[in-house]
């Protein structure tokens, strides 16, 4: 029973919170031509409506790609068109063909984000509490708080709420994918995940820990016998469920090439065109292939979940970090581990006048992060894991603190995030660099990201072996 009402109470905050966030602003209010991803989610919707499949992903009299042309994958397609038959009973304004371009009013910007609510409440934050109340060690309080930061986590609802992407439904099933490995029900997570990649292409940034930890256990199973046929089953669950989900397209051999083209338009360049590819993919690649093999061969060799949590941290940071085509919303892909890594979003979030949300719920995440979860003071050397800084500083440094070092790092960061953020809403820069805020906030971010890719890259492939008697934890 109590655990029920901590539940509800988990819930209800979560749910007041996005709705208190959806009265706000929201990406390209009333900006034409363009008009931002709001109308980029409800011209998807006007597309999947009134015109055939094959002519969505394709440029045509009716479909005008150069304006919000569909660029995920089938899933999010057939999602838009589930959407777009709620709106047409609603009011069939909202996707009538070109002359619904632009539209803005109160009752459409409800509708638009209680469907992203709808998707929150249905896959995502059964997720969540699922994870944090059987899969997290702790007394009930904090699983509890655990729950409260993730539901409460700003990044996601921001940008769900403010740029209507719908993140939510393919983190939400990638963490039921997550949830079914941890389970053991290999075939049920490895359907939910391929759900989330056929949703967002951005989830490649987890296929690699997926792939190597069910390879691993199958291999630990041996392919001659057991992990043969558990492979098999697995490799049919992913084709059978990619197969389903791009049916529609694979009549004609140009339909699938088509929204693979849209899915990866490499050759729009950086910075939709102001830089050229050149050589910059092939770097790219190799940079991304070194820093994500050394965790993938680990996970691949042993396959625990402690491992493939690990993994997935360090194969989407360094897929954030290092590969081609990144757009700055992909750190959510990251960011349920890694809290701090939010700022990255702050330019994207004041552009878009969500300064009072962004305000309110990074001190509503502060606040459950250090209080509830007491985050600074389980900040000892052996739980943060720092186990080889200290062998590289114990013969110069021998009494070097460094959990305190890892509480001044912590208040700095709150301190520079606090001073950015400040600088960047008061402050106007100087003429000759009028990006110099949202500059300064992506090079304090890398810092961040790659502090944090080669701490968890350390924690994961010096892992002690553990002692045959030593009881084995997630």
């Amino acid at each position: 029973m109590e655990n029920w009402s901590l539940i509800s109470l988990c819930v209800l905050l979560g749910l007041t919170a996005r709705w208190a966030v959806s009265f706000h602003s929201y990406s390209g209010a009333g900006k034409p031509p363009m008009f931002g991803d709001y109308e980029a989610q409800r011209h998807w919707q006007e597309v999947t409506y009134n015109l055939p499949v094959h002519e969505w992903y394709f440029n045509t009299t009716n479909n005008d790609l150069n304006y919000w042309g569909l660029d995920y994958p089938p899933l999010t397609a057939y999602h838009s068109l589930v959407c777009a038959y709620v709106a047409k009973l609603l009011n069939p304004e909202w996707v009538e063909l070109h002359a619904s371009r632009g539209y803005e009013s109160h009752s459409h910007k409800l509708f638009m984000r209680a469907t992203v609510l709808f998707t929150d409440i249905l896959i995502y934050i059964p997720a969540v509490l699922l994870y944090c109340f059987y899969f997290c060690d702790g007394s009930s309080k904090q699983k509890v708080a655990t729950a409260f930061c993730i539901l409460l986590y700003p990044g996601l609802i921001l940008i769900d709420y403010g740029h209507f992407q719908y993140n939510s439904v393919s983190l939400g099933l990638a963490l039921w994918g997550i949830l079914g490995l941890g389970l053991g029900w290999d075939l049920f997570g490895s359907l939910a995940f391929t759900l989330a990649l056929n949703y967002k292409q951005m989830e490649l940034y987890h296929s690699l820990p997926f792939f190597c930890y069910l390879l691993g256990k199958c291999i630990k199973q041996g392919l001659t016998g057991r992990g043969f046929f558990h492979l098999f089953k697995i490799s049919m669950t992913v084709l059978v469920t990619s197969a389903l989900c791009w049916m529609p397209f694979l009549s004609d051999p140009k339909q699938p090439l088509q929204v693979l083209h849209r899915l990866f338009p490499v050759g729009r360049g950086l910075f939709e065109g102001i830089f050229l590819s050149c050589n910059i993919i092939e770097n790219n690649f190799a940079l991304t292939l070194l820093f994500v093999l050394p965790s993938s061969l680990k996970l691949l060799s042993k396959p625990t979940l402690w491992q493939f949590k690990l993994a997935l941290v360090n194969t989407s940071l360094a897929f954030f970090l290092f590969s081609f085509q990144v757009h700055e919303k992909s750190i959510l892909l990251v960011a349920l581990l890694v809290f701090f890594v939010f700022r990255s979003m702050l330019p994207l979030l004041l552009k878009d006048g969500l300064l009072l949300p962004y305000v309110v719920t990074s001190l509503a995440f502060l606040f459950l992060s250090l209080y509830l979860l007491s985050a600074l003071e389980r900040s000892t050397e052996e739980e943060l894991r720092l186990g080889l800084y200290r062998k590289l500083t114990q013969r110069w440094l021998p009494k070097l603190n460094l959990s305190r070092i890892i509480k001044w790092k912590f208040w700095f960061s709150l301190a520079a995030m606090a001073a950015l953020s400040f600088t960047s809403v008061w402050l106007k820069p100087p003429a000759k660099l009028p990006d110099l805020f949202p500059v300064l906030v992506s090079v304090l971010s890398f810092l961040h990201f790659l502090g944090f890719i080669i701490y968890f890259n350390q924690v994961q492939l010096m892992e002690p072996q553990r002692k045959k008697s030593q009881k084995k934890t997630n």
